[in-house]
């Protein structure tokens, strides 16, 4: 199966921005869940009915981003979600936020599957089918200074 609808592009707009019409920190995660649902979405796992698709619910257990260049206001940017890491009931899922070809912020959500009762679950064959369909990182992604 072929990804589908791993990437997102937009601009940045004024609401995306804190006073000194840089990102505000915070905006990145609301970008990695949207295209991490949509993601889902386009392959056939509504977010809200993941217990009905697949058994149990991917939960958001862990997150973190680091910033590596400044984003302002009407920068156009895209983000990639790439592949990290396929465990036994958890997987971790990486966010590359270019401008052109530069990485911008790197981000990444762990994600543990749990059942109805949210105990641990081992993930569902056709959901570690489908993130193998993701990525692996292209990019550097090592934190560097700011510019």
């Amino acid at each position: 199966m072929a990804p589908s609808n791993s990437s997102l592009s937009f601009q940045i707009a004024y609401g995306d921005c804190d006073a000194a019409g840089i990102v505000y920190f915070a905006t990145y995660f609301r970008w990695m869940e949207r295209a991490y649902t949509s993601w889902l979405f386009a392959n056939g796992i509504r977010g809200g009915e993941q217990s009905e698709d697949l058994g149990g619910l991917a939960v958001g257990v862990s997150t973190g981003a680091d910033y590596l260049r400044m984003v302002r206001v009407f920068d156009m940017l895209e983000l990639q979600v790439v592949l990290d890491r396929i465990g036994t009931s958890s997987y971790t899922l990486g966010y590359e936020f270019t401008r052109g070809d530069e990485l911008v912020t790197r981000g990444h959500i762990v994600y543990a599957f749990r059942d109805h009762e949210f105990g641990k679950q081992p993930l569902p064959q056709r959901l570690i089918e489908l993130l193998r369909t993701l990525p692996e990182s292209r990019l550097e992604s090592r934190r560097q200074p700011v510019r």
